[in-house]
Order: C-alpha cells, then structure tokens, then sequence
C-alpha cells in the first residue's frame, strides 16, 4: 500500500472535520429567525423522551410537543408520555394514525385516555405509515368525519401537509389526490370548533416551499402551515430518514452537500433553510407558514441546543426563565 507523502497527507486531512481547532463563534440571531421560531413545535417517541431527564431543561414555556405513534407502540407508552410532557407544562400533540387504529371503538378508547390521564385536547391526525389498514380507517379524513374529536371537545386538529407531494397518496407522482384532500380539510376547517394546522414533513430548500405555500393560498386552502425541519443531524442520518420517509426534490440539497468533501462529516444545520424562509415572512407578514415544526433526527437535546444557540429569546428552556 503506497502512503500519500506528509504534505499531501495533511493538505488532505485538513479538510476532513476531525476536530475543531477553534471553538465556534457565538451566533446572534437576526430578528426575523428569532421571530419565525417563536413558538415552534418539536416531535418525540416514548422512546426517544426516555432519554431525556428534564425537558424543562431544554424546551421554551409553551412548546408543543408532538408524541409520535409508530406501529407497534403500545398505546400505555404514548400516554405515559404524554402524561409527562402535560404534567411539565407543556402542551401535547400525539398522532393518531389511522391505519393503525383498528375501529371507533378503539379510537374513542384512545382519546378518553389520552384526555383522562394527560389531559391532551390536541392530536395531529394522519393516514399512518402503514401499507394496510389494521381496520376501518385509513385516512385522516374519516378520523375527522368520526366525529370523536368533536364530540370530546379537542380544541386544536392538525393534519397533514405535503411540499413536495406525496407518493403514497398519488402513485403517478402528480398531486390531485393531495390537492383534493386538502381542499375536503379547508371545508371541514370552516365548519370545525377546533383551531387546525397542517403540519409538513421536513424539507431542505426554501424556494419550492415558499411557492408550493403561496399555491395553496391562491388555491383558497387558508389552513395555517407549520413547517416540517428537519433539525442537526448527521448527513448520513438525514438522508436515511429522507428516503425513508418519501421526501422529494429537496433531498437534492443533501446529495450535493454529500459530494463535498469538506462538509460531508460536518453535521447539517438547518440555518439557511429557516434563514430564508424566516427573511420572506419578515418581508411577507401575511405569509401562511406561520410556525415551525421539528423532527429532532440527530436528537432532541442537539435540536434543542440549535434553538437555544440560534432562536434568541424564541429558544430559552423553560427553566432557564422561570
């Protein structure tokens, strides 16, 4: 094996970010991040709070806080979890996935629960990342035509919102069956008690979302978007969960930076995403994104510290300004 001389040895490895020479400089937020992240959203699994000793130690007064349902989860563990967040303040958002909930019977079960033992009047609802329904639901839609949420008096409903389609729902890769669902959302929203939202998968590249939101808006679907972000993670990590979860165009963002050598061990942030959208807002104040939504892919306490480092006063823990 022929070794590389010393001076071409180490013009190499000092592109590689094996360690940090120099500590970061402090970041100081521009305004317009700081105001687009006031009252942002985080999602977690009982699994992944588990790991976590205090939210109160990471997370603003008020986050809300998404309980994700993987297929299998027992629904004990959700409400647990749910317990928790609730009894540290914070408010609580789980998934319903449809095709995982077997009949009404079982779905007015979990709502009863989740309202008796954590006090949840929130839920995101959603089809559930299941081929085939394990009984009489397999969209949000019907969730809502249920009638349970209302009946129970949930106060907050959010659905599901698409950027960059989705092709589960539309196999031929166009967007009518999407577009014709959201448009059924925008009608039950006129008639609903309940505050919605749609809350998206996580994207990349601002400029699609800032048009595919003005779409919607020209559109006549007035339902307030929360933005999908995926938060720090490792480059490998996102573009796992990318592909797995089905996101589009904008995973070209992270197969350019991959074939960057000098970034492709440095972990992704999600600066300039939110940067741009944040500087549109500011410039747009009737702009339909209105919060931010993130999935903690490289964890929660590194998400957290993102937003403590870049949000200002929008990312102080609860504990830190009690």
């Amino acid at each position: 094996m022929v070794m590389p001389d010393r001076p071409l040895k180490d013009s190499l490895m000092s592109l590689l970010p094996f360690r940090k020479t120099q500590p970061d400089a402090p970041v100081t937020p521009s305004a317009a991040t700081e105001a687009f992240l006031d009252g942002f959203s985080i999602e977690v699994m009982p699994r992944t709070a588990e790991k976590i000793e205090d939210f109160k130690a990471i997370l603003p007064a008020g986050t809300r806080v998404y309980v994700a349902h993987i297929e299998g989860t027992p629904i004990e563990d959700m409400v647990a979890t749910a317990k928790r967040l609730a009894d540290d303040g914070f408010p609580v958002m789980p998934h319903f996935p449809a095709r995982i909930i077997k009949d009404k019977a079982t779905l007015t079960n979990w709502i009863a629960r989740y309202q008796g033992e954590a006090g949840v009047d929130q839920a995101l609802l959603l089809a559930g990342g299941v081929a085939e329904p394990h009984g009489d639901y397999h969209s949000s839609m019907q969730l809502l035509e249920s009638g349970a949420f209302g009946d129970a008096g949930f106060k907050r409903l959010h659905v599901a919102g698409h950027p960059e389609g989705n092709k589960d729902i539309d196999p031929d890769g166009s967007d009518a069956n999407v577009t014709e669902a959201l448009h059924w959302k925008q009608r039950f929203s006129e008639t609903s008690d309940a505050q919605m939202a749609l809350a998206t998968q996580f994207c990349f590249e601002a400029a699609p979302v800032i048009a595919w939101a003005d779409a919607l808006r020209d559109a006549g679907i007035t339902i307030p978007i929360h933005i999908g972000v995926a938060g720090p993670a490792k480059l490998q990590t996102l573009i796992k969960f990318s592909i797995a979860c089905g996101v589009g165009a904008s995973l070209k963002v992270l197969q350019k930076r991959a074939k960057d050598v000098t970034k492709l061990l440095l972990p992704y942030e999600p600066s300039d995403f939110i940067a741009e959208l944040a500087a549109h807002k500011a410039a747009n104040p009737d702009f339909n994104i209105e919060k931010v939504h993130f999935f903690p892919l490289g964890g929660i306490k590194t998400n957290a510290t993102w937003t403590q480092t870049h949000g200002g006063a929008s990312g102080t823990p609860l504990a830190a300004s009690a």
